[in-house]
């Protein structure tokens, strides 16, 4: 069964709905390069709130050291995920288990770094080039994803109820990322698009 992750949380009851709806995971935005970032106080009210067995991730793009340990104390997360330049070495010095996206907007010439991150929990391949940030909304070429590290993947990029269905039957990925495909504006979630899209991953899950 595909794994779901909700990102881009700023309001508690948005992150609440996507846990009743099925979310395996939920994702705040920490860092000040994000139109979705939360402060830390909003990021910790919703960490705190998820029930058992929702996995809470903070999400940081070159940042300071210092700011991802100030959310470990505060918010406690359960996983970091990076988005930036961050080394496998950057990422492992604060003992908790991390995602590291690789930004697929660059085509066949973003593959090698798909080998860069062996202490990473899993690599989210996302749409947006090199140095932006996520939650784009674009999508890449679902066919350069290598089919050996499928079980390793989280697929992210301008997925979409109407689309994830599809993303799922070419690329298999261990789980699927959404934040734009699932707003009504940057950072507020729509209930209706929410519910679809989690339905329309199940529904895809069915068929194969």
């Amino acid at each position: 069964m595909t794994r779901i992750k909700c990102c881009g949380m700023t309001r508690v009851e948005d992150a609440l709905l996507a846990a009743r709806l099925g979310a395996d995971a939920i994702g705040v935005v920490l860092t000040a390069r994000s139109k979705r970032r939360v402060a830390l106080d909003q990021a910790a009210s919703i960490v705190a709130a998820m029930p058992a067995f929702v996995t809470t991730v903070a999400l940081f793009m070159d940042d300071d050291a210092e700011l991802v340990r100030q959310v470990l104390r505060d918010v406690r997360p359960d996983l970091l995920q990076f988005h930036g330049g961050e080394t496998d070495a950057w990422c492992q010095q604060f003992d908790r288990p991390f995602l590291k996206a690789v930004a697929m907007g660059e085509g066949a010439a973003a593959l090698p770094a798909l080998q860069a991150y062996p202490h990473a929990r899993g690599l989210l391949l996302d749409g947006h080039g090199a140095g932006e940030a996520g939650g784009s909304g674009k999508t890449f070429d679902w066919s350069l994803i290598p089919e050996a590290l499928a079980p390793r993947l989280i697929l992210a990029g301008g997925l979409v109820p109407e689309n994830v269905g599809m993303a799922l039957r070419k690329a298999r990925p261990w789980a699927v990322d959404v934040a734009s495909g699932i707003e009504s504006a940057p950072g507020i979630k729509d209930a209706a698009r929410m519910a679809a899209f989690i339905e329309a991953v199940r529904a895809a899950d069915g068929a194969l």
